[in-house]
């Protein structure tokens, strides 16, 4: 099937009024949907979306990612708890989306309260409203969430009357810059324990229990933090001192929750498809779960631990019933090292086939590049129309020993070479600026690693190339993340970023190859933002709220970020945010995530920190077991040990 895009689809679902007879009433009448820019992110009846009866079922979950349809209709993790929940016949799980700033406004103005997609209802008359929390600069947007939805945004100013709002994914991991906003987190993978969770609250209201006698039994459940059950005290310089349960419910570990068997878990073989063409159009289907790379600055391949694999078969089995009920015309493999699943030359070969049959391109990323990628990429990608990428995150190979990235320069210039033979012409590289012990050397190795490429490229015989080649330099800056060896680095002032990406950009200018060679740098004021808010403590929400009180929504998106707004809301609060970014952590301070554990112990993290420093590499988790604490979800031995 072929899903019809844009504006046709508008026309046929809000103009056709014989169609519109035929539907549910919508939230949002003609005159306001003819408005607005995209009017599909807000109407539902998506192919594949799921439809029941409210009266019929017990618990209503509104699943809200806080952005754009497009951006959290990409998001795999709510397509697999969409369909989980779904299939309980007690629960209906809807969707709901950050309205973009055209809606927003409208919907402040007309007093609009926030509806889900599916039934579009109030938000605040569900049971459940569920946030995913991928991306710190979204903050703001879960405050609008709430706002737009007409409930308080403080947890403790939310009677019974309203729903509970739990949080979720990886921000999750330091909850507290949001923990006044939430009655509860759930820390961990969703297929393992909210069945229970779901089933107690049944349970719990059929008894007429108060939301409060809930939560006490909620906090009992392995995974789920109930911020208020927990008391902060700092010292006087602002650190923490302790941080300890009130509640005789709360547990003092919070412990991440982890599925082992990723094959026979939940996962959606009928994806909701999305009218307009979102971020990641694509059929998304996850071979493998965790990383063995262990790269020292990536919250994901710590968070994530330990690696295990999905059955292939089984994987055969997911591709063809996705692509059948979606009609997509891409499939993409997802993982965080795609190369290192054992059976992924079967596999590709597997997708070639029927991939071909069915005119499907296939999306390769997270793939080493090496002779076996390359073969595979050119099988399945249109050479014209793309290019290579590489993520060397750092200029030397001093500070790519620092980080553990694993990636030497000769692979890199022997990986370009094999592309540039087989008919590539355009390369991307991704870096790090910032990272700890970097010196200007690092940053200018930059430029001539780019400039390497370009030299190989051109030693290639002119009647073999394809043109000239372009190799395109992005560099974002370092954000010291929780639960990373890195999580004791300090940061940088937005002016000694920008100095950095200068020194960069001259260096590239002074290359023999810089017409070839195209640099990107990130924004520097959005990055010392989200070290704070990946850092931060609960006195950070206070700031929080106070900037989404003046303005701020979409800090994700450069044309609508503040930072002077941030800034007058620190200075109003009486908070240095260079408290939370400037200063090098000893190794014996609290950190606000201290109650969670994630399986990965302190002890092999602060190792790990000790060995950057000393520039000691430490090999991957198939080459040698490091002991980094994730083995006790495999019962004391982890899978690559």
């Amino acid at each position: 099937m072929k899903i019809e895009k844009e504006k046709k689809i508008t026309f046929l679902y809000i103009l056709n009024k014989n169609e519109r007879r035929n539907m549910r009433k919508l939230a949002l009448n003609d005159e306001i949907l003819l408005k607005i820019e995209k009017p599909a992110r807000y109407i539902g009846n998506e192919v594949n979306s799921v439809m029941k009866n409210k009266n019929e079922v017990d618990i209503r979950f509104a699943m809200c990612f806080p952005d754009v349809y497009e951006i959290g209709m990409s998001h795999l993790g709510i397509q697999i708890l969409y369909d989980m929940f779904n299939k309980r016949e007690d629960t209906w799980c809807e969707r709901v989306y950050s309205p973009w700033p055209d809606l927003d406004a409208i919907m402040r103005e007309k007093q609009i309260p926030l509806f889900a997609l599916e039934s579009q209802d109030n938000i605040k008359d569900f049971d459940f409203l569920g946030i995913t929390l991928q991306y710190e600069m979204c903050y703001t947007n879960v405050l609008q969430i709430l706002d737009l939805a007409q409930m308080p945004l403080r947890a403790e100013d939310r009677g019974e009357e309203y729903p509970l709002v739990m949080g979720g994914g990886p921000c999750s991991y330091n909850p507290e810059p949001l923990a006044p906003f939430f009655d509860m987190f759930y820390i961990g993978e969703g297929e393992t324990v909210f069945n229970q969770l779901l089933d107690e609250y049944k349970t719990y209201r059929k008894a007429g229990k108060s939301k409060k006698e809930f939560l006490e039994r909620a906090a009992e459940i392995p995974g789920i933090y109930v911020p208020a059950f927990y008391d902060v005290e700092y010292h006087e310089d602002g650190t923490i001192d302790s941080f300890k349960p009130n509640n005789s419910h709360a547990k003092e570990k919070i412990e991440k929750q982890v599925v082992m068997d990723v094959t026979n878990t939940y996962y959606p073989t009928k994806p909701v498809v999305p009218f307009i063409k979102a971020t990641q159009d694509r059929v998304t289907l996850e071979i493998q779960r965790g990383c063995i790379r262990g790269c020292r600055f990536c919250q994901a391949g710590m968070l994530y631990r330990p690696t295990r694999e999905k059955d292939v078969e089984v994987l055969k089995e997911t591709a063809k019933a996705m692509l059948e009920s979606t009609g997509h015309e891409e499939i993409s493999l997802s993982s965080l090292s795609s190369s290192d699943y054992s059976k992924l030359p079967e596999l590709i070969d597997y997708l070639i086939e029927e991939c071909s049959q069915r005119k499907v391109n296939i999306s390769l990323p997270s793939l080493r590049i090496d002779a076996f990628s390359l073969d595979v990429m050119s099988k399945v990608q249109d050479i014209k129309k793309s290019s290579l990428t590489f993520a060397p995150e750092a200029g030397s190979q001093r500070l790519r020993d620092v980080i553990n990235k694993g990636l030497t320069e000769e692979v890199i210039l022997e990986g370009a070479g094999k592309a540039f033979e087989g008919g590539w012409t355009r390369v991307k590289l991704y870096f790090m600026l910032g990272l700890p012990t970097e010196t200007e050397e690092d940053m200018k190795g930059i430029a001539h690693l780019a400039e390497a490429i370009a030299k190989r490229y051109y030693e290639i015989p002119k009647e073999q190339r394809h043109g000239k080649c372009q190799i395109v330099v992005s560099t974002s800056f370092f954000v010291p993340k929780p639960f990373t060896p890195f999580q004791w680095a300090s940061m940088f002032r937005k002016e000694d970023y920008l100095d950095k990406a200068k020194i960069v950009k001259e260096e590239i200018k002074a290359q023999l190859n810089q017409k070839s060679i195209k640099y990107n740098y990130h924004e520097a004021d959005v990055t010392v933002l989200e070290g704070i808010l990946a850092r931060g403590d609960r006195r950070v929400a206070d700031v929080l709220e106070a900037t989404y009180k003046k303005g701020a929504i979409f800090d994700a998106w450069s044309e609508y970020f503040r930072y002077d707004l941030w800034m007058e809301a620190f200075e109003e609060a009486g908070i240095n945010p260079e408290f939370y970014t400037l200063r090098e952590r000893p190794l014996d301070e609290i950190f606000p995530w201290d109650f969670i554990s994630i399986g990965v112990t302190r002890r092999f993290l602060e190792n790990e920190w000790k060995k950057a420093q000393q520039e000691v590499v430490t090999p991957n988790c198939k080459m040698q077991c490091s002991g980094c604490g994730a083995g006790k979800y495999k019962g004391g031995i982890c899978i690559e040990g």
